[in-house]
């Protein structure tokens, strides 16, 4: 990639309070289920990023573009944000909506989570709230695509989103996509929308196979890179990454086909899931701003989901580069 005087990462849409509810188990519908402890955290893929990246110790600018609502979940953001030496002039605050907010119901013994969501302010963001003449980022992070109303919505044959991931190239950023794994109508519609304006797509198996229209294994490394091979196809201009718990794929435009086992993790090391595609993400935008070569890339992003893993909010388990890095000789890598 060109040498550039931009530098940073502005990670752009969803901004979200996650109040993380660790339950004993997860009920039949009208039963119960003990609630066993409970957390705020931050939530949503660009919010995420940011404090994983921030707690990566990163040297070069984080900067937070969204919408959140003028009351006090969205203040929290703000001086969450700003205690961790995240660039909030592009956070605007809504008079008119509430900050989103998400319940993550996570179960003790498994990790797995389910998540109850109030789509708030993120609904209404949109291109105006996102003026890149204001930034001197080098690469923007947009996410979640399906979970941000106004950017999911077409005018004039394509997305909101890809007008905005548009004019951010015609800036001089580099485009990085996140999805959310949502049932939505027009999943396929919103992403082939986006692709062409991608320049690294991130995503999981879920999400990739509701692009292509497929259930995808994931266990199946070779399926993975075929069908990140057909997502390159589809317009996006750089790398498709796909990441599964069992590992990561990544085809490139110029030929590569590279693939990366998670780590080898013990019963009972995982506290929630909640967050970990997020740190996975966190791991490879790292590796592209600090032009790590793919490979490493992928290694650094399986050893920040492991380290996600280690507590049940997002963003309290990362750990600078170097601790991350450290999880793979702790504990080695599985098969796929």
């Amino acid at each position: 990639m060109p040498k550039t005087s931009r530098q940073g990462v502005l990670a752009v849409g969803n901004f979200i309070v996650d109040y993380v509810k660790v339950i004993d188990a997860y009920p039949a519908q009208d039963m119960l289920a003990s609630i066993l402890s409970e957390s705020r955290s931050n939530g949503g893929g660009p919010y995420n990023v940011l404090r994983d990246l921030a707690a990566m110790k990163v040297e070069f600018p984080l900067a937070a573009c969204g919408l959140v609502g003028n009351d006090p979940n969205g203040q929290w953001i703000k001086r969450d944000c700003q205690n961790h030496r995240i660039d909030v002039s592009l956070l605007h605050l809504s008079q008119d909506y509430p900050t989103s907010y998400t319940d993550a119901m996570t179960v003790q013994s498994t990790g797995r989570r389910t998540f109850f969501h109030c789509r708030g302010a993120n609904a209404y963001f949109d291109v105006k709230h996102c003026s890149f003449s204001k930034t001197n980022a080098r690469i923007l992070h947009l996410g979640y695509l399906m979970l941000l109303d106004r950017l999911d919505s077409f005018e004039g044959g394509q997305t909101v989103a890809a007008k905005l991931l548009f004019n951010a190239r015609s800036a001089g950023l580099e485009t990085s996509v996140d999805m959310c794994s949502a049932m939505h109508p027009e999943f396929r519609e919103i992403a082939l929308s986006a692709l062409p304006v991608i320049d690294h797509l991130t995503i999981n198996e879920i999400e990739a196979g509701l692009t292509v229209g497929e259930v995808i294994d994931p266990k199946n490394s070779g399926w993975l890179l075929r069908t990140a091979e057909q997502l390159l196809s589809l317009g996006v201009k750089q790398t498709v990454t796909i990441h599964t718990e069992y590992g990561a794929v990544c085809a490139t435009g110029d030929g590569l086909r590279l693939k990366q086992p998670s780590l080898k993790l013990p019963v009972g090391y995982s506290k929630g899931a909640t967050g970990a595609g997020d740190a996975f993400a966190a791991g490879m935008l790292y590796g592209l701003h600090e032009r790590f070569e793919i490979q490493e890339r992928l290694r650094l992003a399986v050893c920040c989901a492991a380290a996600c893993l280690q507590d049940p909010t997002p963003s309290k388990g990362l750990r600078p580069v170097k601790d991350c890095l450290a999880l793979a000789d702790q504990f080695g890598f599985g098969e796929f």
